[in-house]
């Protein structure tokens, strides 16, 4: 039922409109002119106030035709870098880019389907609650838009975003939550080569707490990793400062306070030993999730995959998205694997029966809803 040709060419010409992320404007202005075209009510919020990005985030809404339930579909607008001028092609019915940019299927492919969607509901004449579209900015850069979204101004409870890679028919069934780590240590300078027994090395302090921590994978639910050290002036003058970022991630909750524990307690220790300073910020970037067979949303998606010929696998994911913001502000939300691969990478692809795949599951994903009207 889904028109192949109709959603290549609208993937086609999606992926060649520029919207790196905080440049999302003119690719936003075409989203508007697009959906109201497809008769939705396009609401823009004012997150560029907050995010100082280039464009607002977008709810876009279709009446509902029948007493069902009001869902929702979230995608990203923006793409991460390189992303200007990116020229698609078809090969062995998959489409790459011309291998100097990134493709832009993440998530441009999502939003290809949010479309082609809209379009067969309508043509089919298909009944269905109230459906909205929602489709943020800055989700390359920390999840930023949708965080700056104002969830008061759905109708939806629970939704789907379009946004995982890999064959279609993944679900996220768990996402962890996400904590950055800002750790600055201060020791005291002091000339390297003349009196080196009068300097603290800042670096000495993190080092020796380093090789005492656990980092990288902790469990099957938990990691942690330190992913930026800097400090020093000079090769002469022992080093005073240094400035660490790190994360920590776990679907448990338990374990994410617990690593941030371990962390946070080894620096603070090795530092009072060593004669040091230091001042830890932990920032929570997102919460996470986790869902099992009965939930809504995985019962829901796995039955639409089924309808289509597909088996579900539920994953749980190491990484977050605009799913994780979503859940968090009590809307039920799974994220769905719709086809790319190899994303941020100039060879990034996805093949044609994949993105043809992912619309079919949207639409059915519409279709078993509106059947369940009251």
């Amino acid at each position: 039922m889904i028109n192949r040709e109709r959603l290549v060419e609208t993937f086609m010409e999606l992926v060649q409109i520029d919207s790196e992320t905080k440049h999302e404007g003119h690719f936003q202005a075409y989203l508007i002119a697009r959906f109201k075209a497809l008769g939705l009510e396009v609401l823009e919020d004012d997150s560029m106030a907050k995010t100082g990005f280039g464009a607002n985030n977008l709810l876009c809404r279709l009446p509902a035709t029948t007493n069902a339930d009001a869902i929702f579909f979230s995608c990203h607008m923006d793409t991460v870098t390189p992303g200007v001028g990116i020229k698609p092609q078809i090969k062995d019915d998959v489409i790459y880019s011309d291998g100097t940019t990134i493709l832009a299927a993440d998530d441009k492919a999502g939003i290809a389907i949010m479309i082609e969607t809209i379009q067969q509901v309508k043509e089919q004449n298909t009944p269905h609650g109230t459906l909205e579209f929602v489709i943020s900015v800055g989700e390359e850069s920390g999840l930023i838009g949708i965080k700056a979204f104002d969830m008061s101004l759905m109708q939806a409870d629970y939704g789907f975003v379009l946004d995982t890679g890999g064959p279609v028919g993944s679900i996220t069934v768990g996402s962890p939550t996400h904590a950055g780590l800002e750790i600055n240590i201060h020791g005291a300078a002091a000339h390297a080569g003349i009196e080196p027994e009068k300097g603290i090395s800042a670096l000495e302090i993190a080092a020796k707490a380093i090789s005492q921590m656990k980092l990288g994978r902790i469990d099957f639910e938990t990691t942690a990793n330190i992913g930026i050290i800097e400090g020093g002036t000079a090769t002469n003058i022992v080093m005073e400062n240094v400035r660490m970022r790190a994360e920590v991630r776990s679907i448990s909750s338990e374990s994410y306070e617990a690593q941030i524990k371990h962390m946070k307690e080894l620096f603070e220790k090795t530092t009072a030993e060593m004669g040091g300073a230091i001042t830890i910020k932990v920032d929570k970037m997102y919460g996470g999730f986790r869902f099992n067979d009965e939930t809504h949303v995985v019962q829901i998606a796995t039955k639409a995959l089924a309808a289509i010929g597909l088996k579900a696998n539920h994953e749980v994911s190491g990484g977050g998205s605009d799913a994780s913001i979503f859940n968090e502000q009590g809307k039920e939300t799974t994220n769905l694997s719709i086809g790319y691969e190899k994303i941020h990478t100039v060879h990034e692809y996805i093949p044609i029966h994949e993105l043809e795949k992912g619309a079919e599951l949207a639409y059915e994903i519409v279709k078993q809803v509106g059947t369940t009207a009251d």
